[in-house]
């Protein structure tokens, strides 16, 4: 994994994709190009580097996307120093990306945030080195295009009870049930990075589709990319089951008004009518402690966060002591007020 430079015209200084402003700018001279507007024969100059290549870490097998004159970097997974060579496997071309649009520094402030500034954190957890560990990240994801087909068949009853004089009566309706659905679903996002754990990053979701834009390499200056692990027909089973839970709540509310349903026949028929490959950003801290390794992760558009850090036992304890040391006091100043004539 590398991150991908480019040098400015001007001074020859490193450029990279600036979140706020959308360009691609040199933190030496302040330039500024415009990465959609190819009309410019000064930007067309900067995005004409040879096509992003791929490959592998000999440490980990993570695979690194560089661009072709790139000879030497470092994993972002294993940390392990990677001399490419010629080590070419494939091409890199995914259809889409979704800039980056939190900095670094405001990425590193929702961290500390995250970890509440250390309050119920390990000693040395909140070092600087940790926080500094951040990396941008931009994770291959396949944008499903998914349509359903459906057709069930079930029995269904309406239960009434009613009194009259001294007879309770329950009467039961019996009803044959047929649906026929038609779901689409369009963009359904599965992230196809081994790697990356699938858990945390459905929880980063929803990521703003309408940020999508057509993919330049230029968006990656600055930042770490991966290629997908997975085909879009080997992750399509993965798509299928995670829209499943939808398409059952969806097939309830269409049965709704009986007492009860009991399903004789649910035949469901899922076509991919397309799959985007497509790149979002994801800002990442990996770090070990005690042996466990936790992960902190963040929506590159939105701020969402995720994760889980990890806890001291004594500080918690300390907190829960403190706070039934005040509730204590609280209790026993209430009971002073009302029995203790100040009223």
């Amino acid at each position: 994994m590398s991150v991908i430079e480019y040098k400015c015209p001007n001074c020859g200084s490193s450029m990279v994709f600036d979140s706020e402003t959308g360009t691609l700018s040199c933190h030496s001279c302040g330039r500024k190009d415009n990465i959609e507007n190819s009309s410019d024969p000064l930007t067309k100059n900067v995005f004409s580097e040879a096509e992003a290549k791929e490959y592998h870490c000999t440490s980990c097998g993570a695979v690194i996307m560089t661009e072709a004159e790139t000879t030497a970097t470092v994993c972002s997974f294993c940390g392990s120093a990677v001399v490419l060579g010629d080590r070419l496997t494939g091409k890199l071309a995914p259809a889409l990306v979704i800039p980056f649009s939190i900095s670094k520094e405001e990425a590193m402030i929702a961290f500390r945030k995250w970890c509440r500034k250390g309050r119920l954190t390990p000693s040395g957890f909140m070092t600087a080195n940790r926080i500094k560990g951040i990396t941008g990240l931009y994770v291959p994801f396949w944008l499903y295009g998914l349509n359903n087909d459906i057709e069930v068949q079930a029995q269904g009853t309406k239960v009434n009870s009613y009194t009259r004089g001294d007879y309770h009566y329950t009467e039961t309706q019996h009803f044959a049930v047929y649906r026929k659905i038609r779901l689409n679903y369009v963009k359904l996002p599965i992230d196809a990075a081994e790697k990356m754990n699938d858990k945390l990053m459905d929880k980063l979701e929803p990521f703003p589709y309408d940020q999508l834009k057509s993919f330049k390499t230029p968006y990656l200056a600055g930042y770490v990319a991966e290629k997908y692990s997975y085909s879009e027909e080997e992750l399509l089973p993965r798509a299928k089951e995670k829209i499943s839970n939808y398409i059952d709540a969806y097939i309830q509310s269409s049965v709704a008004g009986y007492t009860s349903v009991s399903y004789t026949n649910k035949q469901i028929d899922t076509t991919m009518k397309q799959a985007d490959y497509a790149l979002l950003p994801v800002w990442m801290v990996h770090y070990d402690y005690n042996k466990m390794e936790h992960m902190f992760a963040m929506n590159g558009q939105t701020g969402k966060v995720v994760g889980k850090p990890p806890i001291s036992m004594m500080k918690v304890t300390a907190w829960f002591a403190s706070i039934s040391g005040v509730a204590f006091l609280s209790l026993k100043l209430i009971s002073l007020m009302m029995g203790g004539g100040f009223w």
